[in-house]
């Protein structure tokens, strides 16, 4: 594939054509040392030596010579200059414009660097915009919307001279214990593709490259565990794990980042079969695929597949790693002397080189001057941001439970409790500069702002108390007293818990944060407990980058509010749905766990990995996949499907959906199927389109699926994808769980291969 765009972009235009056809890209090839070529084929980081790692095993690298002295034959990228350390950001442009200008023309061959940056949330740089979560990505199921606050991402990235993001996140969540699961969209093989390529699409609407990650298996780590092995079967890595990549790639994105973990014993930094034979072979991707931060010299530290640097630089390579990222740890100096040696063909240094020059062209580095002068003025947090950041806070609240006690009406005296009730950093997930990198930097101020929960409450309420109770993970529970005394004064008491967003072990989730149980992080759950033995009515709100296991609290609470690091507007937009100023519209994008024991646990799941006979134990969830409830009230009705459908064709299916409220409202129309009879196991329960509709009350709307043969196909018995003959059982309700209202079609004619490149994305018109 190939993109054309005319979007500007600083230091120079986006050509027009496609970046291969660019006749500088072999010219420059062709007068490179090998020297110049590797320079290409690496990023160069300046760390804060004050800090610690934000990378895994980041200070067992040596940050080797300065920048100039490092860039002597050029650069490939310039890694995070404006997301390692508090920067002013117009300061910081000034630089990189004055180091990008000192590429072209104190190099040979004057070509600039491609600059990446962090942008999961927002860019993650100081005084940036920062966003919901991906789980709330998830929970809002509007990739229309996300699609807005990729352009609006990306739009400040290009301002700033950034060239790519190091964004989305496609690992499919299969265990809630392990700690990326806030970085991640869903359960749901298909959300994630559909979410993650709306956030492509505004991305790279602005001139700015999109990388997925973790390219592929990441989040299926034994037990929950960062970086541990993945046991997926063929089947599972096809139908679950790779089906948001494909859709992603086949949308247009330009770049691809290696997953850190092994496949049944293989490291994916070192599959060809992945890198190579899947991603550009069988899928036509022909962007950039770069490293993750120090993979590649992982094939030698951890994994212990690489004998030395030079042999993980060369396994890297040729399976199809174009880009070592941060720095070049093995593709200069280790894969320089392999190149020499005859252990690595100067073919494969050609081929990454070229990708990387037809990237540079396709941005417009090798027209750039950088002559132009940096922006002065640069707001990264203006309106526009806000009101995309609230509105899609407001859209990803999920209310768990409520028996009545929301919206709040005259609420009496209020008494807002808890460790994540008063503190912004409670709003923002791992990869958000406010708590990726600011905590290194004690002192500085966020640098946005973000009002708390208990701010917003204020606003919202007027009056209210405010007790800590505990902290997020501490043992103390000295201050529970002060809790139990405070909400016996109360009328009602808002208990706002969670987690600490952090890195490898200095948080409650985070990267490197995972967890054997599912309980509330310290003494949070005592503190609940405390609370509700006042016999006060309890409002819970869950702040957190995960599904915890909150059964207990769904049952006696008078309501639960679920949040999934809501960003700079979170706190208005809880308070919003406490009130009702906003009506809860979120569902959950991944399951409420029963507990810690019942873990891996997925909706999409065959019959015998569910509750049983043949077995004592039960799985399901406290609340299921697409569980949401709202101050309004929806019916599902009218369904057409069928009766029959060929193999070869997919299925047209119609619903009406009806607000039976009292107030304007939001549903989101979830379509499953189930393929009763098949030739492997299914599961039980399959999301096959949604679409999430605004209601005033009394309307009625028709959803109509288009669902294409691709979506109702698996691998079969011979390792191909399929649509089998048989019954399909369809239905739509308010979770995976509810049959609301049903049909069901047979599907006839022989089984049907599908091919490559058949469209994956279910049709949606809504009239």
């Amino acid at each position: 594939m190939s993109v054309s765009t005319t979007t500007p972009h600083p230091g120079g235009p986006v050509t027009e054509t496609a970046a291969g056809e660019d006749p500088r890209v072999a010219d420059l090839l062709a007068q490179m040392t090998l020297e110049e070529k590797l320079a290409q084929l690496v990023g160069y980081w300046e760390k804060d030596a004050t800090g610690s790692d934000v990378a895994p095993l980041a200070g067992a690298f040596d940050s080797g010579p300065g920048l100039e002295e490092f860039s002597r034959h050029g650069l490939g990228h310039l890694s995070r200059p404006y997301g390692t350390r508090p920067v002013e950001p117009a300061d910081r442009a000034a630089w990189l414009w004055g180091f990008q200008r000192h590429l072209v023309e104190q190099t040979r061959l004057g070509v600039p660097a491609i600059v990446h940056e962090e942008c999961l949330t927002g860019l993650a740089a100081w005084r940036a915009a920062t966003f919901p979560a991906p789980l709330s990505w998830g929970a809002s199921f509007d990739p229309g919307l996300v699609e807005q606050v990729g352009a609006a991402i990306g739009r400040s990235m290009r301002e700033l001279g950034v060239h790519q993001g190091l964004a989305p996140v496609l690992d499919v969540i299969r265990d809630p214990r392990w700690g990326r699961v806030e970085e991640c969209i869903s359960e749901d093989p298909y959300a994630v593709g559909t979410i993650a390529t709306a956030y492509v699409t505004g991305l790279q609407s602005a001139g700015v490259h999109a990388t997925l990650k973790h390219f592929v298996g990441y989040s299926g780590s034994q037990a929950g565990r960062n970086f541990g092995p993945v046991h997926a079967g063929p089947r599972e890595l096809a139908d679950v794990f790779l089906v948001p990549f494909e859709m992603a790639v086949r949308a247009g994105a330009r770049s691809v980042m290696n997953a850190y973990t092994e496949i049944d014993g293989v490291p994916v930094a070192a599959d060809r079969s992945l890198l190579t034979g899947l991603l550009r072979e069988q899928w036509g991707f022909d962007g950039t695929c770069v490293a993750d931060y120090y993979a590649v010299a992982f094939l030698h530290l951890l994994h212990g597949v690489a004998a030395d640097p030079g042999d993980a630089a060369g396994q890297a390579l040729c399976a199809g790693i174009d880009v070592e990222l941060p720095t070049g740890d093995t593709y200069l100096a280790p894969l320089a002397k392999a190149v020499r040696s005859g252990a690595v063909e100067m073919d494969a240094v050609d081929r990454a080189v070229t990708r990387v020059l037809r990237q540079k062209a396709d941005l417009g580095l090798l027209d750039a001057t950088f002559t132009d002068p940096p922006p002065t003025a640069v707001d990264l947090d203006d309106d526009e941001h806000r009101a995309l950041a609230r509105r899609l806070a407001e859209e990803s609240v999920v209310l768990l439970a409520n028996d009545g006690t929301l919206p709040l009406r005259s609420p009496g005296r209020v008494a807002v409790i808890g460790p994540n009730a008063d503190r912004s950093a409670a709003l923002f997930g791992c990869y958000s500069f406010a708590n990726h990198v600011l905590p290194d930097h004690p002192g500085t101020e966020l640098g946005i702002a973000a009002p708390t929960v208990l701010a917003a409450l204020a606003d919202e309420l007027g009056d209210v108390t405010h007790v800590e109770g505990c902290s997020v993970d501490g043992p103390d529970t000295a201050g529970l007293a002060d809790a139990r005394a405070a909400a016996s004064d109360a009328d009602l008491a808002v208990v706002v818990v969670g987690d600490r967003a952090g890195l490898f072990g200095r948080g409650t989730v985070g990267e490197g944060c995972d967890r054997d149980d599912l309980e509330l992080p310290g003494v949070q759950r005592q503190l609940v407990e405390e609370v509700l033995a006042t016999g006060t009515p309890v409002v819970l709100v869950l702040l957190t980058g995960r599904p915890y296991a909150v059964g207990w609290a769904l049952a006696r609470c008078a309501a639960v509010v679920q949040a999934f690091f809501p960003g700079e507007e979170g706190g208005p937009a809880i308070a919003g749905v406490l009130s009702g100023r906003v009506n809860p519209s979120g569902r959950l994008p991944v399951s409420i766990p029963r507990s810690a024991g019942a873990q891996p646990y997925g909706y999409l799941r065959p019959p015998l990995a569910g509750p049983g006979e043949v077995t004592s134990l039960d799985s399901t969830p406290a609340r299921p996949f697409g569980f949401g409830l709202s101050y309004s009230t929806f019916v599902h009705d009218q369904l057409v499907a069928g009766p029959t459908a060929a193999t070869s064709e997919g299925v047209a299916v119609e619903v009406r959906v009806t607000n039976t409220g009292d107030r304007a409202g939001a549903d989101v129309v979830q379509l499953y199927g189930r393929d009763v009879v098949a030739s492997v196991t299914r599961p039980v329960a399959q999301l096959l389109g949604f679409a999430r509709v605004e209601l005033e009350p009394g309307e009625s709307r028709t959803v109509a699926f288009d669902v294409p043969p691709a979506r109702l196909a698996f691998t079969g018995a011979a390792g191909v994808k399929v649509v089998e003959p048989g019954d399909l059982v369809l239905w739509v309700g308010a979770s995976c769980d509810d049959r609301e209202v049903t049909a069901t079609v047979a599907l006839t004619g022989p089984v049907h291969e599908v091919p490559s490149g058949s469209p994956l994305g279910t049709g949606v018109r809504v009239s």
